[in-house]
């Protein structure tokens, strides 16, 4: 059974002395201590769920309107040691497979039972592999509170015979809950060590949840804002890992910045292009925030979809994906590549092959249908930059 840790309350002070409204109404009708306070679940362990944790464990102490300790669902694995991960989690405060050396906040309790993790929260942080997203939903059909409100910090989609599915949607129709979006120029490792970033969090209607969403992130290094723009944010955060692949095949082939330069500014029309057809409402703003070309610029510099397609670059193309994941990246999982083959698939359920050149060929090179030097040139064309360069 998981630990179950609550401070008391009544020493809580809000960050750099702000007061919420949920605080200023609470007060004025004399009843701070019997507020509705929110208590928060992270779904996700891995590198991003972890410092999510910390990043919201911090804010929990110190924001009256929500409950003390933070449950974070661990998906159960046997270390070297033969300990349980959640157990070293909840001994040492650490997660020592996917974040090492940091600490999480002693009010973060790991819990390997997922249905026990969500059982009380009426706010979830979904953070896992979207491959994943379909079974832990099914799992949770009928388990969470009617008040709930969920996050997702997840970047991928879901495409079946019927079309495309954003992971936002997902939890949206199987859980019944509103789900709000966060994605950035967030590299988990830098945050983790308080450098400072940015993130943006995509709502639909209801400011008042986005903003709670944004107090219960921000912190001094940690810099959110918010925009009416479920899809638009959404997008950006899933289709710049498949523009970082491309962009790690121009490392692994030592093209230069110039090239990776035009592959960045492709890929970017190509995002807002496929975006703007998938999703009318999406707007040209949001490309401007931290979730586009932020997080865009980051992801194609650093970050795991880069670094190994600049490997299978190297390689010719010889050693598979799924090799240089397990070798690179100590059981993180790679986004991009299938995130590559599912926007190829919306592109031949819709006939838009033609207009998103450099999103096809990182598919048809993930496959080996291709060579990596097919970024920039494919059987002696030259018009595949200029037909991008024109949507």
């Amino acid at each position: 059974m998981a630990p179950s840790l609550e401070a008391p309350q009544n020493n809580k002070q809000l960050e750099g002395g702000e007061i919420t409204t949920e605080d200023i109404s609470a007060r004025s009708n004399g009843h701070e201590m019997n507020q509705k306070k929110y208590r928060v679940t992270i779904v996700g362990s891995g590198n991003w769920g972890s410092v999510a944790a910390k990043l919201i464990a911090s804010n929990t102490l110190k924001l009256s309107s929500f409950h003390d300790e933070v449950r974070m669902w661990v998906f159960e694995e046997t270390l070297q040691t033969g300990e349980k991960l959640t157990d070293i989690i909840n001994q040492t405060n650490e997660n020592v497979k996917y974040l090492p050396g940091i600490k999480l906040g002693k009010n973060v309790v790991a819990d390997p039972d997922l249905e026990r993790a969500v059982k009380d929260a009426n706010m979830l942080v979904f953070v896992t592999p979207h491959q994943f997203m379909e079974g832990i939903c099914k799992r949770l059909v009928g388990k969470i509170k009617g008040d709930a409100q969920a996050i997702s910090l997840i970047k991928g989609m879901e495409v079946k015979m019927e079309g495309p599915r954003m992971i936002s949607s997902l939890i949206n129709e199987q859980l019944g809950v509103n789900c709000c979006v966060l994605m950035g120029a967030n590299i988990a490792n830098e945050i983790a060590v308080e450098k400072f970033s940015e993130a943006t969090i995509g709502y639909r209607e209801d400011e008042e949840v986005a903003q709670r969403w944004v107090r219960l992130f921000s912190t001094p290094y940690f810099l959110v804002s918010a925009v009416q723009d479920v899809e638009g944010v959404e997008l950006c955060g899933t289709l710049k890992n498949v523009v970082a692949i491309a962009a790690g095949f121009v490392d692994g082939l030592e093209m230069g910045n110039n090239t990776k330069a035009a592959i960045m500014r492709i890929g970017l029309k190509e995002m807002k292009a496929f975006s703007k057809l998938m999703f009318p409402s999406v707007k040209d703003s949001t490309f401007f925030e931290s979730c586009g070309v932020a997080d865009l610029i980051t992801t194609c510099l650093g970050g795991r979809n880069r670094k190994v397609a600049e490997a299978f670059a190297r390689t010719g193309g010889k050693r598979s994906f799924n090799e240089l994941e397990a070798e690179l990246l100590q059981g993180q999982k790679l986004q991009g590549v299938s995130t590559a083959r599912e926007v190829y698939e919306v592109l031949n359920q819709r006939g838009w092959q033609e207009l998103f050149p450099l999103f096809r060929t990182v598919h048809e090179i993930c496959i080996g249908r291709l060579p990596p030097s097919a970024i920039v040139q494919h059987s002696g064309s030259a018009t595949k930059f200029s037909v991008a360069g024109r949507l």
